[in-house]
């Protein structure tokens, strides 16, 4: 592995949207990045499933962190090396190998969430639905999706997709906070919810970490990039943070009360060019 400046975390999904376009100079960047040697690892909400095309579409071939922190995702013999035992003082695995990927598992892989989660719908009294029960059909008509699209979105490695069916305000809260008290991790999507247990993105960058710092022989700093929706749950855990904010501002600031953070306007022209001018100082361009 070539030695390197940093090693990037970039929260993802709303720079590549599900439909549409990606974010202006997201690709160009990405591509200046595999041309310095700077790995970016990406970090998505969706599954590994769901993000097969848009990182062929960009030519990733870097790790990724899949599910809200459920698993990290490495190439076929990315670091040339077996990621560290999760081992001896535990039966879960330390690795799977999921299609053409090795996996660190960090939540528990499924049925885990769905049964965890259909116990608690019994417990509570409060129906839900989850995508994976439902026919092609009511996949198309809750999702909005066309039907291969659709089925992408509930074939998922660790986390259980779900919606509350006619729960009011006081039952939802509720369910929530339950399944909380039972170890059950929930995220809103829109009208969707996902249930996983145990995913944890702090606990994903550590692994990655370990990983980059084995192999390069010392540690490249960590940058995360995110916006602000994200930035919470990723600047924690890494040594520098960029929050890509929404609205425009003249000159970078410092990053609302993280450490090493600075702040670009996500639709300012030429914004790319100043993160990696950022993560890549002496990079002659």
């Amino acid at each position: 592995m070539r030695q390197t400046s940093s090693v990037l975390y970039v929260a993802v999904d709303t720079l590549l949207p599900e439909r549409g376009k990606s974010a202006a100079g997201f690709a160009e960047f990405t591509a200046a990045l595999d041309h310095e040697g700077i790995p970016s690892v990406w970090l998505t909400s969706r599954s590994r499933l769901q993000f097969d095309e848009p990182r062929r579409k960009l030519g990733h071939a870097h790790p990724f962190i899949a599910e809200d922190g459920c698993g990290v995702y490495l190439p076929e013999d990315y670091f040339h090396l077996r990621p560290d035992s999760a081992g001896s003082h535990s039966a879960k695995a330390s690795t799977l190998r999921l299609g053409r990927f090795t996996c660190i598992p960090i939540a528990k892989p499924l049925p885990a969430a769905a049964e965890e989660l259909e116990a608690l719908s019994q417990e509570t009294g409060v129906p839900i639905v989850t995508l994976r029960s439902l026919s092609g059909r009511e996949l198309v008509q809750n999702t909005g999706l066309p039907p291969r699209e659709a089925e992408s979105v509930r074939q998922r490695d660790f986390d259980e997709l779900f919606f509350l069916a006619g729960a009011s305000q006081a039952q939802t809260e509720r369910f929530l906070a339950d399944g909380r008290k039972r170890g059950i991790e929930f995220r809103q999507h829109g009208m969707l919810w996902s249930a996983a247990m145990g995913a944890s993105t702090q606990r994903c960058v550590a692994a990655l970490s370990r990983l980059y710092d084995r192999a390069l022989r010392y540690h490249a700093p960590s940058v995360a990039i995110a916006t602000e929706d994200v930035a919470p749950k990723l600047f924690p855990f890494c040594d520098r943070s960029i929050l890509l904010a929404g609205r425009a501002a003249e000159a970078p600031t410092d990053g609302r009360g993280y450490p090493r953070s600075q702040q670009f306007p996500l639709k300012s022209p030429g914004i790319w060019e100043q993160v990696l001018e950022s993560v890549a100082p002496n990079l002659h361009r």
